[in-house]
Formats: structure tokens, sequence, C-alpha cells
């Protein structure tokens, strides 16, 4: 397909794997980032001898990258330095006791057992249960859903008995868990959807699942660096990267997209993949008037995630007795969830989560030092709370909530600090400062998300946690898979790599 053309707007998770696949494919790439750096928000914060990952930390779920690395007949884990950790994380209750949690399901079920011992033996069920949920739906999370007819398929219905989206999951966790806190262990992970798990549909469940099965990984050098890898392959493959370049507006000639404009000049092209943030993306790039079903109005009126408030710290000293991923839940995590997504307000014992990567990786900070990144979700930008009157506030209450799980005396030893409220995360191009995109409740998923081929524009294509399947590094890749099957059936393109799983294409003659 010489001369056909592709430009992926935005370096992201997502848009590195579009990239990588369409050159595959033997389509021109060219890649144009805001930002200096590839990443997105899934890039590195560099500052004294330090790094930090300026969002996702948690490797999960590593399959669907490695097939996307396969399909260019690479192996993911030598290009990229893994550790499988364990424990995976611990857990200190607000209310009451900690949790180990660790991969070896024996060792689980004893740590369970000094929380509720009757809870300890059901840990079985929920994994059985699970294993089959995830079977069914990952070739629904990997193909795409168009409209009401993807909803309706077989193999869709089938799984309502099992995946019964009339409960959220807490509600669904009822039936394995009767201790608030396990139920807790094996729900807290709805937040990577910025969501509450009180309102989070009960399919997730399965996020949980997903870190003992399958693992929680540090990528040596922090998730960023699994970005700048598949940058160095994608340059390797031919990919244009245009770093540093803002896309100011997106080119059309009728209701078919051709380019983009930025500063610097025009690129043409045959097709578009944005990886930005689709709601800031699309109300600043694209006018309103040629969206009827997204448009700035109806974008306005979606639900979005939460947003996080962060400090990257470089400190003095090391902390072994802290797990490499550790995380405080509030006494009154339900009343702290009510704060985040329906009164925007903030609370006096916020949950938060902290990662102490040094211990695992000590290139990410100068001998005799940590690099510590903390997070706590907070709401999204509203009216309610005016981040630059709080922002010092509120740091001085994180670094008095940090002495909860044995961190006393940090203000004095940081050497760096960079400081992210809900107003530097929409000045990262993240509308609202939502972190984790439109929210995942039951009326914004599946096809009622953005499409992967954009219903809107011809000659666009979606991927990132903003459209279909969702936020999260294993359902981005996912997005930028499917929407990279789309573009090349679209284009006519033959491709050598394997569709993903129950992809059933409209042309079934361009694959080979």
């Amino acid at each position: 397909m010489a001369g056909k053309r592709v430009v992926v707007v935005g370096a992201g998770p997502g848009g590195l794997a579009a990239a990588l696949l369409l050159a595959q494919a033997g389509l021109e790439v060219q890649v144009v980032e805001r930002l200096d750096r590839v990443g997105g928000r899934n890039s590195a914060l560099e500052a004294d001898g330090f790094r930090f990952d300026r969002g996702p930390t948690f490797f999960l779920y590593p399959r669907i990258l490695q097939e996307i690395f396969a399909a260019l007949g690479r192996d993911l884990f030598e290009e990229v330095a893994m550790v499988r950790l364990d424990p995976q994380y611990k857990l200190i209750f607000g209310a009451g006791g900690e949790l180990l949690c660790t991969p070896n399901l024996l060792r689980m079920q004893s740590e369970i057992a000094r929380l509720c011992p009757e809870d300890a033996p059901r840990l079985h069920n929920f994994m059985q249960e699970n294993r089959a949920k995830l079977k069914g739906f990952a070739p629904i999370l990997e193909s795409p859903m168009e409209g009401w007819l993807d909803l309706f398929r077989w193999e869709v219905l089938r799984l309502l008995p099992m995946l019964r989206p009339w409960h959220a999951v807490d509600q669904d966790l009822r039936r394995y868990f009767s201790d608030p806190r396990v139920r807790l262990a094996f729900s807290f992970q709805s937040k990577y959807l910025g969501m509450s798990p009180f309102q989070c549909p009960s399919l997730f469940t399965i996020l949980s699942f997903l870190e003992y099965e399958h693992g929680v990984f540090h990528p040596m050098g922090g998730c960023a660096a699994v970005c700048e890898r598949m940058e160095q392959i994608a340059r390797e493959m031919g990919v244009q990267f245009a770093l540093g370049e803002e896309v100011e507006e997106v080119l059309c000639q009728g209701r078919r997209a051709h380019g983009v404009r930025t500063r610097s000049g025009s690129y043409w092209a045959d097709a578009l993949v944005i990886n930005a943030d689709f709601a800031r993306a699309m109300t600043r790039l694209v006018p309103s008037s040629l969206r009827k079903r997204w448009s700035d109005h109806k974008i306005a009126s979606r639900k979005f995630s939460c947003s996080t408030f962060m400090l990257y710290l470089g400190v003095q000293g090391s902390f072994p007795e802290i797990a490499h991923h550790t995380i405080y839940i509030s006494h009154d995590y339900a009343g702290n969830l009510r704060d985040i997504t329906r009164d925007y307000k903030l609370t006096a014992d916020p949950s938060f989560y902290v990662q102490n990567a040094s211990i695992t990786d000590p290139s990410l900070a100068p001998p005799g030092h940590s690099a510590l990144y903390c997070l706590f979700p907070v709401p999204h930008l509203h009216e309610s709370i005016d981040w630059r009157s709080h922002k010092e506030s509120f740091r001085k209450l994180a670094l008095e909530q940090l002495k909860k799980i044995g961190l006393p005396d940090l203000a004095e030893r940081i050497v760096t600090e960079q400081v992210f409220t809900p107003l530097d995360w929409e000045a990262m191009e993240v509308f609202r400062g939502a972190t984790f995109s439109m929210a995942h409740n039951l009326g914004q998923m599946l096809h009622l998300r953005p499409h992967n081929r954009f219903e809107e524009l011809d000659g666009v294509y979606l991927v990132g946690g903003g459209t279909h399947p969702g936020s999260g590094l294993p359902v981005i890749f996912s997005s930028a898979r499917i929407s990279s099957m789309l573009l090349c059936q679209d284009m006519g393109v033959k491709i050598d790599w394997a569709p993903p799983l129950g992809f059933k294409p409209r042309r079934q003659e361009v694959l080979r």
C-alpha cells in the first residue's frame, strides 16, 4: 500500500501501539505529539536524578501488548525488562487491619483468614467464576461495538447471567466475601477506571482477578519505559515523529478528515488515528457543527471519572519497610467516594496510594534516595473546589495522611517535588481534569462509548481510554488493535498479524 498515509495524533500508549501495527501493515505513519516526549499521561517526569511515572504505575495483563509485539516479530519481555511483584501490594484499612496481597493463592487465603476466616476458602470460587467471566467477555472487549446489534449478539446475551449488569462490583462480591475489608481488597481496582465499587458495573470484578491470575508487573525504568521502547521500535520501522508539536485543528472536507494543522504546518493523510483525550480533542479540534452525536453540549452532559491529586516526591533515604505499592483505604471509604463522585468536596481522611518503586528499581533515584509517587483520588474539576486556594492545604493534609502508612517525616526529607492538581491535568489536555476519561457506567460502555471507527467523521479512528473498550493500559492497547484492524479493513490493506479475539471484519478477503 505504498503511498497510503496515516497521521496518529498523540503518542500515548494507544497511539504508539497503533503506529506499530499500522507500520507493520505497510502504511506510512506520522505521529504528532504535543509533549516533547512520548507516553502522554504514561510519560516520565524527571528532575534532579529522580524519575517518576506521570500516570499508570501498575502494569497488568501483558497478554495484549505481548501479542502486539509478537505481530512485529518481537518478544515484549525481551524488549522491556519486567519484574513480577510478590507481594503485589499492601492494603492498610483506616477501619483497622492490613492485607499483604500475594499472587500465591494459598498464602492469600491465609492473609484473608487473618481478617475473616470464613471468607478465606471463598477465594477459590471467586477466581473460578471470574476466570470464566474473562474468558467469555474478552472477545467482546477485543472487538468493535458499533451499535445495538453488536450488543444483542448471542455471544453477549449468553453472558448476562454471569455478568449480572444489574449489580455493582461491591454487590457482586457479597456473594463471596462477608467482611467489607475483604470486599474492598477485590474492588478498590474500580479506581483504575476512576469509579466507585458501589457504582461500577459488576463486570469489573475481573480487574482484581487479572492481578492474581496474570500478575502485577514493574517495568524497569517505570511504565514510561514501555512507551519509550515502543517509540524506539517504531522509529526503526520507519514511523516519523513530530514531538513538541501541538495539533490545533483536524482538517476536513465535508465530513471526511484529511489531516491536521499545527503551528508548524499541516500533515495530510488518508486516515487519522486520534489518541488524545476524546472529550478534550473533540471540543478543541473539531467544530461542534460536524458532531451530531458528540456535540459540545452532549459531551458536557456525559459522566466523567474522578481526578487525582499527585505528589511526586524525591526524598532522602530508603524505605524497605514500605511495599512497592501501598493503598490506604479511608475509615469511611463509602463516604470518601461519595465526596469524590457525587458531592464534589474534599475529605478529611482521604484514601490514597503510594508507589515506593525504588525498592525494586534503584535506577529511579540517586543512591541513598527514593522516588515516591503519591496519588489521592479527588473530584474532577467542579465549581465547588478552587484548587488555586486548596492546593497548599491539601498538600499538607496529604503529608499528614502519609504518616498512616509509616512515612512520618517526609517534609524534612524532600529533595525535589512536583504537585499536580486537577487544574494541572486539565493543562495536560484532560477534559475537566478527569484522569480516567468518561466514567464506565452502563450508559457509557460498549457501543455507548465513542466508537473505534469514529461515527461522526469519515477516516477517523479513536484509541485510548475515551473510546471502547475503556480506560487502563490493557484495554487501551486493545483499543489500538481494534482501531488498527478497522482502519486496515476500510483501506483494503492486507495484514499479517492476527486479529483480536472475536473480531468479525466486514470484508474477510482483506485478511490473509
